[in-house]
């Protein structure tokens, strides 16, 4: 596993969420760990769908989340060696024209079914002479293109799964060109792979069953076949797919939630794993972790409180200098690193900090309770004068203790709603500095 070299290949058709970036973050993490190259491959073939903004929404959240690559193309630059692929597997008699339409191929699976057969294609494109061809030219009809299956057993060692094997003759020959001439997926992969020099193929278990095909594809093209690992998908925390899901669990939304680069990679980069799901330094050192014999077999599942609690934790010791400019972004009266510092741990984002900025630099409505408002009106007239040091808490608290013989929940309570507005949050002596006299007074009725 020395240098590999791996890609992650996204088509722009949409953003990025958790399911695909956390195929993007295990190719990553796997290359960094051993010293080899992270490939950014847009797989655009699909002209109609892909577009120039989905693109750069892909190489945006890679680059928010840290996910950089060494290098990066585009298929819909490469339709040429696309093209020579093809016409070299044509030459072969490894890839034949078939002129079935969809409805005729759907009756067909159905009588091989009633017939207690496999619904697998019946090759009879491979049997068609030139005639036959012409007239269903004349008719209109364009030709798709198979890929002609060896009908041996493929085998191969995964990285995760172990050794996998498939009859490709309970296959259907796989279809590589439609009929209006777009390539499917299989065959500019298995071209770009070959270029690129692609040692590790990385991706979701779902591409299993596809996976003897491109390995005789690989062979026949002259190319060797990478290694393979396939890694059970994420479903949700209940074990239901995630997929009616995923446009909330996109990068941009996850981002405008709050939610840190690093709380995301440190979830995804250990769900379905060995280790403890727990907030890392950096994508170094999940890289320096990372193995393949870690990754189980069960699919590996994804909870939204877990990724609030590890963000949480992650804003719990943020400094003020990463959380500087989103703070300033909220109030610049929030950017303060002593304000900061009072009320992260009362935050599960940075943006969270915002219900604070009222308390210490604006105006709330305070809460008192009809039996706590001789006990505030005592307060006010107790609150020391001058300014607010970190000393005013104590003593204002222990000549209000003296006073009025209240202690403990029955003393601090009433102040904390009264000041605050809020039965919970960061320490009151600490804000009070923040506040200030007046501010403080005008609470306190």
């Amino acid at each position: 596993m020395t240098n590999p070299i791996v890609r992650f290949a996204p088509s722009p058709t949409g953003y990025l969420h958790v399911g695909n970036v956390r195929t993007a973050l295990i190719n990553w993490l796997f290359a960094k760990g051993q010293g080899g190259t992270f490939i950014l491959r847009i797989d655009d073939t699909d002209l109609e769908r892909s577009t120039a903004a989905y693109e750069q929404g892909i190489r945006d959240d890679l680059t928010w989340l840290g996910l950089s690559w060494g290098d990066t193309f585009k298929q819909s630059e490469r339709f040429a060696q696309y093209d020579a692929a093809a016409d070299k597997l044509r030459d072969m008699g490894l890839l034949y024209a078939c002129y079935e339409t969809a409805e005729e191929l759907d009756r067909q699976r159905k009588l091989q079914r009633a017939r207690g057969k496999p619904p697998i294609y019946n090759r009879a494109g491979l049997d068609l002479t030139d005639e036959e061809k012409a007239a269903y030219e004349a008719e209109g009809r364009k030709p798709h293109w198979r890929f002609k299956l060896s009908g041996e057993r493929v085998v191969w060692n995964d990285l995760v799964r172990g050794e996998q094997a498939i009859e490709t003759g309970s296959l259907s020959d796989p279809v590589l060109i439609r009929a209006d001439g777009s390539y499917l997926y299989t065959l500019p992969s298995c071209v770009d792979d070959i270029d690129a020099g692609i040692t590790h193929v990385v991706r979701g278990e779902d591409h299993v069953t596809n996976s003897g095909a491109q390995i005789e594809i690989f062979k026949a093209l002259g190319g060797r076949a990478p290694e393979m690992a396939h890694t059970p998908l994420l479903v949700g925390a209940d074990g239901a797919s995630l997929s009616k899901r995923l446009g909330s669990l996109g990068m941009g939304e996850l981002r405008k939630q709050g939610i840190e680069p690093l709380a995301i990679c440190s979830l995804l980069a250990k769900l379905g794993t060995s280790d403890n799901v727990e907030i890392r330094e950096s994508l170094d050192q999940l890289a320096e972790e990372f193995e393949f014999a870690k990754i189980g077999r069960a699919p590996a599942r994804f909870d939204e409180a877990d990724l609030k609690s590890l963000n949480a934790a992650l804003t719990h010791t943020m400094s003020f200098e990463q959380a500087e400019a989103r703070l300033a972004a909220i109030d610049p009266k929030a950017a303060s690193e002593t304000f900061w510092t009072l009320v992260r741990e009362n935050c599960q984002t940075v943006e969270d900090a915002a219900r604070f900025v009222p308390v210490a630099f604006g105006e709330i409505t305070p809460v008192i309770e009809d039996e706590d408002r001789d006990f505030i009106t005592a307060a006010a007239k107790l609150l020391p004068e001058g300014e607010m040091t970190a000393d005013t808490w104590s003593d204002w608290t222990a000549a209000l203790k003296a006073e009025t013989g209240r202690k403990g929940k029955g003393l601090f309570m009433p102040l904390r709603k009264a000041l605050t507005g809020m039965e919970r949050g960061p320490s009151v002596g600490d804000m009070l500095v923040l506040m200030g006299r007046a501010r403080a007074l005008k609470r306190l009725g």
